[in-house]
């Protein structure tokens, strides 16, 4: 009774517990307190918690990426509009665009040349049939034809001699092919796939450049400072990877031009 006199006003024993030795417990100067409702306590339970930021939705972030792709889209496709009307202007490594166009202008070359030895493969290949066939006929009529044995003997070996030979040139041919064709069909067609790569990067590049120099001559306040940073943020990470792709396009050349020559 003294102690629930002692209480504050309100507060009824059915609203904290105590536990203390002497008071319903075993335990020595162990105080519990916990949530009550309707003047029962409950106990919370551990457990990892789950933030509602922290859960991913898959269809927010497709649609994330289908924003940023379709904003890129069109920055890109305005450069490409902006630089064939005569607007926009436009980054240009003269050095490494000749070298490209000395390439592409090669390839035509390299791929006329291999049509070339394909045909004459093919002809040289039924011409040294051929003079096999007439090899073996004229050595035929040597052995039935005793009046004229030397003569058709001496065909028969002149034309498998031809025919010999001709196997060799047509070895030396096919092997000639076979290095031109890996040449142009992979070598060049992988570096030229690199060039494109690089050849968007550009594009890219240009057009992030674009959109920084015309928020840098517009007005600086609260609203186009965020603009602004952003900018120079996508701006720098395309200009990191033009750089980049324009080194690799640089040692591919380069590679390519050792592999000409051990060609």
């Amino acid at each position: 009774k003294d102690l629930k006199r002692s209480l504050p006003a309100g507060l009824g024993l059915s609203e904290t517990q105590i536990t203390s030795h002497g008071f319903d417990s075993t335990k020595e100067g162990v105080t519990e307190a916990g949530m009550f409702q309707g003047g029962q306590r409950t106990q919370t339970k551990s457990g990892p918690v789950i933030l509602a930021d922290e859960i991913k939705n898959p269809a927010m972030e497709k649609l994330e990426l289908v924003r940023k792709w379709s904003l890129n889209t069109y920055k890109c496709t305005r450069q490409i509009i902006s630089e064939k009307l005569g607007r926009g202007s436009r980054t240009v490594d003269l050095e490494l665009e000749a070298q490209i166009d000395i390439l592409r202008d090669n390839k035509k070359k390299y791929e006329n040349i291999l049509r070339l030895a394909q045909t004459l493969s093919t002809q040289l290949f039924q011409m040294v049939h051929t003079q096999r066939q007439l090899g073996d006929a004229f050595a035929d009529l040597s052995l039935k034809s005793l009046e004229l044995h030397e003569e058709f003997g001496y065909n028969a070996d002149t034309q498998k001699l031809l025919a010999k030979n001709g196997e060799t040139l047509l070895g030396a041919i096919n092997f000639f092919i076979a290095s031109v064709n890996t040449l142009v069909n992979k070598t060049i067609e992988d570096t030229l796939m690199t060039v494109k790569q690089y050849e968007s990067a550009r594009i890219e590049y240009d057009a992030y450049r674009t959109d920084l120099e015309e928020l840098n001559l517009g007005p600086r306040d609260a609203n186009t400072l965020p603009k602004i940073e952003q900018s120079q943020q996508l701006f720098q990470a395309h200009k990191e990877k033009y750089d980049k792709m324009r080194s690799d396009v640089s040692v591919k050349l380069k590679f390519l031009e050792e592999n000409k020559v051990n060609l």
